[in-house]
This record gives C-alpha cells, structure tokens and sequence, in this order.
C-alpha cells in the first residue's frame, strides 16, 4: 500500500533553490564545453589528428552502439590514457547535466502531483524559482544539441575508458541514449511538459499584468511620466503604491524567456487569448534570445523549425505563418522602439541620479525607482548587445537601419547606471535606517492584523508567521547606528516554504484565498532585502558582466566614446564596467575565473591608459597653442610693431602686402560667444575627460585596484618629460620656442625662448589641479630633475643638458676657434660677439646664444647640476689640450730650460727662441683653452645670479663658507661646493679633478712639466704681435682672436697645475712667468722688423688683462718688471685707433 504524498515533506522551496543554482553552473559548464569544442585551437589535438580520422567517423556513425573490438578502433587504443585525461571533463560535465534532468523531471513530477498553483503576484518566489527552472533546463539542453562532436567526445571517452579499464563507463547507454532523444531538444521536451502544463501555464499567464507594463513604447512612458520622481511632489516622500513590488523590477529578458520557453513547450495553449497575447508581444519584440552569455537562438527561425517537426499535429502550418509575421513585424519595429527606449532611459537615469545626489534620503521611500530604472536599462543595454553581434539573415528582405544599433550615447546611459549603484552604496545606511524603521513601524503591525483574520491557520503555518511578526517588529534604527549585521535570509527561506506548503492543493492554508496576506509578505520580503540583500538586488538588476562576450562590442563603444567629444566625462564607465566581469563566473566552473579575471584587468588597464593618453594629447594641443602665443610674446616680436612705416605713396598691392600684422592678445577678442575656438574646445575637451579622470578614486576590477589619477599621472609624467626631447609630440615646426636640437644641421632654439615655452607649458599644467585631484609639483619634481642630467631615466633618451652641452662645446665653442675674428668674447658685454667683416653678412650671430642672458636661461632649465656637467665635459676638452701642451714641452724642454734662465740675457733667448718649435701650436691651444674658460666663467656668473635670484639665503651661507675657510688641502672641497653655486675660484676644483684624472705619460716630473709650459707661453707671447687678427677692438674690449683669453688660461691653468703637482708655490711660478713675458714684450720696442710689431700695443695689453684676471699676481708686480707707461700709451693708442675707425 503506498503511503500518501505530504506536501510539507516535499522540501520543494530547498529542492528548487538547490536545482537553479545547479543549472547555473551546468549551464555555465556546457557552454566553455561548446567554446573549447567549437574552435580547433582549443579541442584536444587528437579530435583533429588526420590519424584518428577513421576511428572518429566509425564512431559517430554507430554511436550509441559501438563495438569496441572493431579494427577501426585499434588508433585509439593507442592514445586511451591521453583521451581519458583530456576528455574526463566533458564526459562527465554531460553526465552531471543526466542527473540534473533526472532531478528536474523529479521534481517537476512532484510539484505536479501537488498540484501546485503558480502566480506570480502572489507565490512569488515559488512561482519565480519554477519557471527559472524550467528556462534552465530548456537552455542547457537546446546548447547540449548544439555542441559540435559530443558524440565523437562522448563514445571516444567510452571506449577509451573500456580500453584501460576492461569496460566502458556505465553512465554512457543512458547518456547516449539522451544525446540521441535530445537531437531536436524542443520536440522531446514538448512531449515531457504535457503533463507539467498544468502547473506550468498557469505561471506563465500570470505575467500578462506584468509583463504589459514592461513593454510599453518611450512615448507611453514619457505620457505616464515612469520613473519621474517629480511626476507627484506632493508624495515625493511616500513609498509607491504597488502590491507586486518585487515583481516591478524583474528584467523583460527574464519575463521573455519564460514567455517563449514556456509556451514553445505547451504549445496546445496559444489559443487562449492572454497566452497568444504574451507570445505575440515577446516575439515582436526582438529576434534574438539569450541561452546563456553570448551564445543566442535566432528565436523565430528555432520556432518555426520546431513547429515544422510536429506538422503531424493541427493547426502547426497556421502557427508557422504567425511566427513567420511576427519576425517580420520585429525586424522593421523592435530596432527603433529600443532606440527611443534607450533616449528615454537616459534622460530618465539623469534626473534620478541629480534628485538622489542632492536628495539622498529619497533613497528609502523611492528605492524601487532605482532597481526599475536599472533593471529597464541593463534589458537595453542587453538586447542592444544581442541584437547588435547577431544581425538577422538577408533571407528575411527587411531593411535594416543600422543608425538604430550603432548607439553613440550608449556611454552616457551605462555611466548613469553605475552612478545610481555608486549612489546607493554610498547611501546604503540612509535605506537601512528607512527600512527597519518601516519594518517595525507599519509591516509588522499590518500582518499582524493579517494573521488575526485569518479564519482559521493550520499550527505549523501559524507560526511561521508568527515567527515573522516577531523578528520584524523587534528591529530597531538603533541596530543600524551600532552598525550591527542584519541576516533576514532565514526568513525569506521560511516564506519560500510557505508559499509552498499554501500553494498546494487541499492546503490547510490556501494562499490565493489570502492574496493580501500573500502581497504583504512579498513587499515584506522586498522591505528586508534592502536591509540586509542591497549588493546582490543591485547585481541582479544592473550587471554588465555580459560585457565580458562581446569584448569586440565593448572596445568598438569605448573607442566611439573617445571619438565623440560630448560623450567624453562618461569614458570612465568602461573601466568600471571590468568590475562587474567577475559576475559572470559560478563556483561549479572555478577553472574559468582566472581567464576571466585576467580578461578584466586587462581591459580595465587598457581603457584607463587610452583614457590617460587622450587627456595627453588634449594637454599637449593647449601647451602648442600656449607656446605659440608665448613666442608671440618674445622681445624680437616687437620690432615690426615699433617700426613706423615710412610716408609716401603707396600702390594698393602693396597696401595687401603690408597689413598690420596680428598683435598679440587678439586670439581673445570676441563678437559674440558662438564663435568657439580650437582653444575653446580643446579645454571643453580637457573639461570632460577630466572629469571621467577625477569620478573615482579607486577602481575594483578583479583583486585589483585601478586608481584613475595615477594613471594619469604617470602618463603626464611621461608626456612632459617627452615635451623636452619633442620626438612625436610637437610636430608643428613653427614651435621656434622648443629646444628642436637638429644634429644633422645643428641647430638648437635659443635657451631663452625654449625656457619661455617651458614656462608656458608649466603654467598649462597646473592649471590642471583646478580639473583634476593631483599634485602637479610631483610631477615636476619627478621629470624636470631629470632634465638636469645627461640621460633621462625614464627612456633613456639624451636630456636638455646633454644636448645644449653637445652643441655649446662641439658646435658653437668650435665656430670660436675655428673661425678666428669672426667670433670674439667681448668681457664688456658679458657675451661672444659676432663681428661683420667687409660688409659680409654673419653667418652666426654667437652673442643670441652665449650672452649672459641666454646662460641665465640655460641655468634655470638645467640648474647646478646640469652646469656642473657641462663644467665637467668642458674641462675634458682643456685636459685634451693641455695633453697636448705637454709634448709640445717635452720636445722642446732643452730650450725651455735654457730660456728659463735666460730672461735677462735678450740676445740669448732671441737665439734660443728661434730654436722652438710648434710656438704657433702652443699659442693657439692656449688660445682655445683661454676661450673655454672664459665660456665657463660666464657660465657660472648666470648660474650665480640664478641661485641667488632662487635661493638668496642659501647662497649667503655658500659665500661665508667660501669666504672664511682656512687655505689647506681641505679647503678644494668647500672650492667645489662654490664652483656648483656659481661662485669663482681662484683654483677651479672641476679643471683639478679633470687634470688628476690624467695619465702621466712622460718620464719627467710633472711639476718640471708645468714650470717650462709657463716659460714656453711667456717667450711665445711676441709672437702674437705678428699676427693681423691680434688687434685689440675697443669697443668689445677683446683681441680680435681671442688673445685676450690667454690671461684666463694662464692665471686657470698655473693655478691647477702647480696646486696638483708644486708644493704650493703658484705666485712664484707666476711672478717667474711675468718676468719672462715682461722680458720677451720689451725686446719688441728693439724690433726692427714692422711685420714683427704690427700689434704691439695690443700684446702689450695682454700683460695687463693677465694681471688683472689673476689672483696671485699685482700691478706693483707687474710695475717692476714692465713700465706702466707703456701700458698707458698702448691703451691710448688701440682707443685712438678706434675713434678714428
């Protein structure tokens, strides 16, 4: 005798929750199976292996009954094991999906013999979590029959598994059985459901109210003003007035789904008025059906070919021509009517989103808004994804508008969706507050007058809503200030199992005969879940992880997103959507989730990057527009404004010819505010990408944290540094202001004019704190010290400072020497002086680059330590001459050491002077290293007046320091801190280091060495006298060759030369030196010989400027051993010359 069926005993509220989450992750499953089967890189090699091609074929063509001890078999024994380990998780992927169908037509058979009633306004959980397992399981078997080779996988593992363990697998006679039953999957599952209608149907039906609110055209809705939280202001604050709460924000997709599914499975009931009413509207309102992520049914082709297999049956050939009109009522009305549905979803988002930012206590009454206005938007953005990948056949004859897929404000409406989530989680204790308060003020004081007027309640049912009454009316706003963790899951479970045990027939308690009781419990159930269930109702109706499928969709909208300026603020959403990929995943496909994962991150990495790069770019066109006014600003621009043109007639072509040129500041002026200039709308562009940057401090993709500002902050970083070498940044030639070295034709902008585009170019970046949250001095402090040495850290690439060191000491120091008159450093005007010769034009105006100005300029763009290096590289080159210098005395040292002695014998060292060789070598070297230094020393005057502009106070301790340290061996130490601050030494302690560096490559003492090089230079003076380019030029106060810098390299040179090498005796070695010159000069006024002392009285000069410059010689010295009054006449006689000239 069998034993009755007790409803309560059923578990049908467990068994259905269990049995969805199950399908989930079959569903999940079969779907990578179908991926990894459907692409030859993915599938086991074997599956493709030419070999195995015979045995594979065999198979399919006996499958399900195969003989194992066939010969076709024999390649797979071969390679059992491989296939066993590589295919054990398909085969048994298929054979968990066989227990999942067993457990579904259990339970399905179960809740018919309860004869359960479903309605989704009542029942709502019992009804929901049916019809999901319905659609479920409809989903996984349609995809089983789509998956490429499962019979190949399914009998190969078999047979595999036969050969290694002496018999086949035992699921595999049922599970080939079902693979064969399940080929047209709709057509068996329709013969299953006959019986399930009964229960099945009635679901369904209840949708029609439903449902018809969920697809109302964007007219209708604007007309009923949905959505609009000022529609009523008078019940702004008042919770709207439904009983079907949680039905308000079910996604259509769902709804539709169920729809079709279902009625596709009880086909016999779409003559009933609300059953075709449902169908007709679900299928007119779209062409593509999601089975599970991207993978998708052309739904009315799959309909009508399903119809087709039962034209046994009535009427099918009638229902075929219906679905056939309504694909073609779809294709021409459902694109436009989710475009306006789109248009009007985004303005609607818009105005949520300002109320509850300014308002945010609405949040409580009015938090179904939010989870509709979500839910309707994440459907779109959905159905948009679907339809946009599969466009339907050109079969169908229907012109497609694709303006009606290609959406360019799609951004807009996805950024208005994660801002209302933002919104909700940042304000999520304002709801809890509302709710817990509404919870114990109203809900629980209603249902208990609810429970007391129930006739009569059966003892089990009582109290579980007594148990209900309880928990809800002991909640307090006080548990939500203590932050105390809610947990209402316990509940929700218990009305589940209510609404089971009430649904079935014969019920002690029968709920549609207390449909307000059953409504009130619903809302109830909405009123917890925005307590304690707020993340997983947001997942639910805003989740984009669907993202994730249709990758080539979703970097096609962010790339229009870029290239749509009024767009631009919304490009922040497409990182922020990476987060919601791992969404996607389920716990019963963990292999899954680092791929996942790693496609999110990576997205997310790419999307902030372009994002940092496109502000760049915007950043880099306002720093060309603002150097460009910049230079229209410098000195030389204002010449052709100052010149007054000259009177007289004029024709009128030359009149055109010689407008007046624009001045600057004209860019300004405006006739009205419609005209919008490039500037303007680069900074509108700046404005909105901005502001994307700036939205979120920190973005959650994965395990990772993105954060927006550091992105660009490193891509600003990046481009700034880059800004200085000027490779693919600036490619307007016009930009004079930049450095634009060219070492093919070397030329390089002027220091001054680079610094004023450098300064333009800092302004424009800090302007950017008034858009951005970032501290632009980092990014200062990081980039512009680099500029500062010879390589840039960051690529590599040479800095400021190697290229104007390149060009200072190979290019322009080399034109000085080179061309000797040409160019001559002019102490008078702290500067190196182009001369114009013979009317000639000047190829190279010297004093634009090394006056004291433009080394001011240099000095602030690469600072001391920028200087000292150039110091340094311009010393290797003294070191070079002075190598130099040395053989020279060394092959005339004999001589040297007689003339050394001989100083006051005239007759015997004009013998012994003619004997030298290489003099003119030695006085041009010395020459070159005179022009080096007096480089150097103007260098480091800028340099001073620099820090002394910048750091006054430092500078003062750097000059006590100098000032009032003890002379010893120490003291070269406190001589190189003053070097770097500008100051002059009178050892330079850079030339000492470079000198100490060299290799000694004579046998002699090198102090030996010193001595008779200063006795070479002394004798070789006169000689200079010859020479037409010695003349001293009064107005710029140097020899025409640069003899005048001989004083500098003498007084440089002895000072470091015996400081290394002497016991310190500088000032004897010098007076030496000075007597040895006084002696070789004197012997000039005996010359007879004109060609001998055509510019006496300029060498004569030479005495005086080497005695001026040093610090160890005086003009009493000097007085002994030369008369003044020779110096006199000769300073009469050069300035003479010069007025007269």
């Amino acid at each position: 005798m069998s034993r009755a069926m007790i409803p309560s005993q059923q578990k049908l509220a467990e068994k259905l929750t269990i049995l969805n989450d199950r399908g989930q992750g079959m569903l999940t499953r079969i779907y990578n199976i179908k991926k990894m089967l459907g692409t030859t890189e993915n599938k086991p090699a074997f599956l493709s292996d030419k070999s195995q091609e015979p045995a594979l074929k065999y198979l399919v063509r006996r499958f399900p009954q195969i003989d194992t001890k066939s010969n076709a078999l024999v390649p797979v024994n071969n390679i059992k094991t491989e296939v066993v380990k590589s295919l054990s998780l398909y085969y048994y992927t298929f054979v968990d999906i066989m227990d999942f169908k067993d457990h579904v037509a259990d339970l399905l058979t179960t809740i018919d013999a309860c004869q359960v009633y479903l309605d989704i306004t009542m029942n709502f959980d019992l009804c929901k979590n049916y019809l999901d397992l319905v659609t479920t399981y409809v989903s996984i078997m349609i995809l089983v029959s789509k998956v490429d080779d499962r019979k190949t996988v399914l009998a190969l593992y078999n047979v595999a598994h036969e050969y290694l363990h002496g018999s086949g697998d035992p699921s595999f006679p049922r599970l080939g059985q079902m693979i064969i039953d399940y080929e047209n999957p709709m057509k068996k599952m329709s013969e299953e459901f006959v019986p399930h209608s009964r229960v099945l149907v009635p679901a369904i039906l209840s949708l029609h109210d439903i449902y018809s609110k969920k697809t109302l055209p964007a007219e209708q809705m604007r007309a009923m003003q949905v959505l609009s939280l000022l529609a009523e202001p008078q019940k702004i604050s008042t919770v709207p007035a439904t009983t079907t709460i949680q039905c308000e924000y079910l996604s259509q997709d769902t709804l539709e789904r169920w729809i079709i599914f279902g009625l596709m499975l009880c086909h016999q009931y779409l003559q009933e008025a609300k059953a075709w009413d449902l169908w007709k509207t679900a299928l007119q309102s779209g062409y593509i059906v999601q089975l599970c992520r991207d993978e998708i049914l052309h739904i009315h082709s799959y309909i009508v070919n399903f119809f087709e297999s039962l034209k046994g049956q009535t009427s099918m050939s009638k229902r075929v021509k219906e679905v056939n009109d309504l694909q073609h009522q779809a294709l021409q009305t459902s694109p436009a009517l989710h475009r306006e549905r789109r248009k009007f979803l985004r303005t609607a988002l818009k105005e949520l989103t300002l109320i509850y930012t300014d308002q945010p206590g609405l949040l409580g009454p009015k938090a179904l808004f939010v989870l509709q206005g979500l839910s309707m938007a994440q459907n779109e953005v959905h159905w948009l994804l679907r339809h946009f990948q599969n466009p339907p056949g050109r079969r169908h004859n229907v012109k497609m508008n694709q303006e009606d897929f290609v959406d360019r404000q799609i951004p807009e409406l996805l950024f208005y969706i994660e801002e209302l989530k933002i919104l909700v989680k940042k304000y999520a204790q304002v709801m809890q507050r509302y709710y817990v308060a509404y919870l114990a003020g109203y809900d629980a004081v209603l249902l208990n007058q609810l429970i007391q007027n129930l006739n009569m309640c059966p003892e089990d049912e009582s109290v579980i809503l007594s148990s209900f009454s309880t928990s809800i009316s002991a909640l307090t706003v006080k548990q939500v200030e203590d932050n105390e963790m809610f947990d209402f899951r316990g509940l929700r479970l218990d009305w589940f199992r209510l609404q089971a045990y009430t649904s079935v027939n014969k019920a002690g308690l029968i709920l549609k005969d207390h449909q307000d009781l059953a409504k009130h419990l619903n809302t109830i159930i909405f009123h917890t879940k925005m307590v304690d269930y707020l993340d997983e109702v947001l997942n639910e109706v805003s989740d984009l992880s669907i993202y994730c499928f249709y990758t080539t969709i979703f970097e096609h909208q962010f790339k229009q997103c870029m290239e749509f300026p009024a767009q631009h603020r919304f490009c922040v959403v497409f990182p922020m959507i990476c987060g919601h990929f791992m969404n996607a995943t389920h716990t019963l496909c963990p292999e899954e989730r680092h791929s996942i994962g790693t496609t999110s991150v990576q997205y997310a990495h790419w999307f902030l990057k372009d994002m940092a790069d496109e502000v760049n770019q915007v950043i880099t066109a306002i720093c060309e527009e603002q150097c460009l006014l910049s230079y229209k600003l410098l000195p030389k621009h204002s010449v052709q404004f100052s010149q007054k043109k000259k009177p007289g007639k004029e024709k009128k072509k030359d009149k055109d010819k010689d407008k007046e040129p624009e001045k600057p500041g004209h860019e300004s002026a405006r006739k009205n505010r419609e005209n919008f200039t490039r500037m303007d709308k680069l900074h509108m562009a700046l404005t909105e990408l901005c502001y994307a940057i700036n939205h979120s401090a920190v973005i959650q993709v994965w395990e990772h944290g993105f954060v927006p500002r550091e992105f660009f902050h490193q891509q600003l970083e990046t481009r700034f540094n880059k800004m200085f070498t000027f490779k693919d940044v600036f490619k307007d030639k016009a930009l004079v202001g930049m450095m634009m070295y060219n070492p093919d034709t070397n030329e390089i902008a002027k220091p001054s004019e680079l610094l004023c585009s450098v300064k333009a170019i800092m302004s424009v970046l800090q302007s950017i704190e008034n858009y951005v949250h970032i501290d632009i001095a980092r990014v200062f402090n990081n980039v512009l010290p680099q500029q500062t040495q010879p390589l840039d850290s960051f690529s590599g690439e040479k800095t400021i400072t190697a290229n104007y060191t390149n060009w200072y000491l190979e290019v322009f120091l080399r034109r000085v020497t080179c061309n000797i008159g040409q160019i001559v450093y002019s102490p008078s005007q702290k500067a190196f002086v182009s001369l114009q010769q013979d009317g000639a034009q000047v190829p190279f105006a010297a004093e634009e680059y090394a006056d004291l100005t433009e080394l001011k300029a240099l000095a602030e763009l690469i600072g001391p330590y920028g200087m000292k290096y150039m110091g340094e590289k311009l010393m290797f080159h003294i070191a070079n001459q002075v190598q130099e210098l040395q053989k020279l005395v060394v092959s005339n040292r004999e001589i040297l050491n007689q003339l050394r002695t001989s100083f006051d014998k005239p007759d015997v060292m004009r013998d012994l002077f003619r004997k030298l060789v290489n003099v003119d070598s030695v006085l041009l070297r010395m020459t070159i290293i005179g022009v080096l230094l007096s480089f150097r020393s103007l260098a480091q005057e800028a340099l001073h007046d620099v820090l002394e502009d910048r750091v006054p106070f430092l500078m003062a301790s750097v000059k006590d320091i100098h000032h009032f340290v003890p002379k010893s061996k120490d003291s070269m130490m406190v001589s190189e801190l003053a070097s770097s601050a500008g100051l002059p030494c009178s050892i330079d302690p850079i030339l000492v280091q470079v000198l100490r560096q060299q290799k000694n490559e004579h046998t002699e003492s090198e102090y030996d060495i010193a001595c008779l090089l200063m006795v070479f230079v002394a004798v070789s003076i006169p000689k200079l006298a010859r020479s037409d380019a010695s003349f001293f030029k009064a107005s710029v106060e140097g020899h025409l060759n640069n003899t005048h810098c001989l004083a500098k390299a003498i007084n440089q040179l002895a000072g470091a030369l015996f400081y290394l090498h002497g016991p310190g005796d500088t000032e004897q070695r010098l007076q030496e030196f000075l007597a040895l010159a006084s002696s070789s000069l004197l012997r000039l006024g005996q010359e007879s010989e004109k060609e001998a002392v055509k510019n006496r009285e300029s060498v004569y000069l030479l005495l005086d400027k080497i005695v001026q410059e040093s610090p160890f010689l005086t003009m009493d010295l000097l007085e002994s051993c030369f008369p003044y009054a020779l110096l006199r006449n000769a300073y009469h006689s050069v300035y003479k010359h010069a007025s007269e000239t």
